[in-house]
């Protein structure tokens, strides 16, 4: 798991961040970026360098490597500090709270601005970056690709499908994104794969969510990863989080994406509240959700 660094983003100075932005331009083109680029990376003097790299490294920011050089490069937590840092100077970001969630592909803490926020870091690639770099197609055509590079591109298209169907569709509010972090409001609710409906609300629930699904469509996107893990149910309504696999309806394979979150919804809803849902045709609903039609949507009960 990630470090929070929280505990040592208020002892960084200046320079520290000028390092850590160095690296990471430095990453743009190798995964460890030799010693002597660092000094033109970060325009910091030689000693100065030296005093940051230590200091960075103490604190988990960097780590390095001896190869057929010294390589140095950003960990996790260095990332996190640069992105944190540009939140709080945007007044995005007043202070640092407790963890929500954390997750493999995520790290969600409450942070303080003009009311309680979520601060989401995207952690794609940590743990099984070479599973990741095949099957997420926002990697397919890059001949080098650093951890930071996914992460980074699923909190973009997280963003971008946040704000494209935020308020048409009940998503947490985005506020503002940075590299591989997005603020957004808090979740409301608690997660649907930890609820527990009574039978009466049980095909209320799950017409909620599929009328956001066909809302979604409507504004332009597939969710793309529907399951119990992504939708809240609350005391008013269900709202649908965790968007960066989300894809465009223009997309070749939305109709089929589309059908395979239907098929996970109703799959969830089968198992854990059996003979609740009634006979339900898949590839008819996920029709029906693509063409707005509410009515047959309502009467898959």
């Amino acid at each position: 798991m990630v470090r929070n660094v929280a505990s040592v983003f208020r002892d960084l100075d200046p320079e520290d961040f000028y390092l850590l932005s160095g690296l990471e331009h430095g990453m743009r083109f190798s995964e460890w970026v030799a010693r002597e680029k660092i000094t033109e990376f970060a325009r910091l003097d030689g000693d100065e360098v030296d005093y940051r790299l230590d200091r960075c490294e103490d604190r988990g920011l960097i780590e390095r490597k001896t190869i057929q050089y010294q390589g140095f490069r950003l960990t996790f937590e260095g990332y996190d500090a640069l992105a944190l840092r540009t939140f709080t100077e945007r007044d995005t970001v007043e202070g640092f709270g407790a963890p929500l969630g954390v997750g493999k592909e995520s790290d969600v803490y409450e942070v303080r601005s003009y009311k309680p926020l979520a601060l989401k870091f995207h952690r794609e690639g940590y743990t099984n970056f070479r599973e990741v770099q095949k099957e997420r197609e926002y990697t397919a055509d890059n001949e080098h690709i650093s951890w930071f590079y996914t992460a980074r591109k699923a909190a973009e298209r997280e963003y971008e499908a946040l704000e494209t169907v935020y308020p048409e569709v009940r998503v947490p509010r985005p506020i503002d994104h940075n590299r591989h972090a997005v603020v957004m409001e808090k979740l409301p609710g608690v997660e649907l794969g930890k609820a527990r409906l009574e039978d009466a609300q049980v095909v209320g629930v799950l017409d909620l969510i599929l009328e956001e699904m066909a809302a979604a469509y409507r504004t332009g996107y597939v969710h793309a990863d529907m399951s119990e893990y992504n939708v809240a149910v609350g005391s008013e309504g269900v709202t649908m989080f965790d968007w960066p696999q989300a894809v465009s309806t223009d997309h070749e394979n939305a109709p089929e994406l589309l059908e395979r979150d239907v098929e996970n919804l109703v799959g969830y809803f089968e198992r854990k509240y059996p003979g609740q849902v009634g006979d339900v045709d898949v590839l008819a609903l996920s029709r029906a959700l693509r063409e707005d039609d509410f009515e047959t949507v309502r009467s898959f009960g």
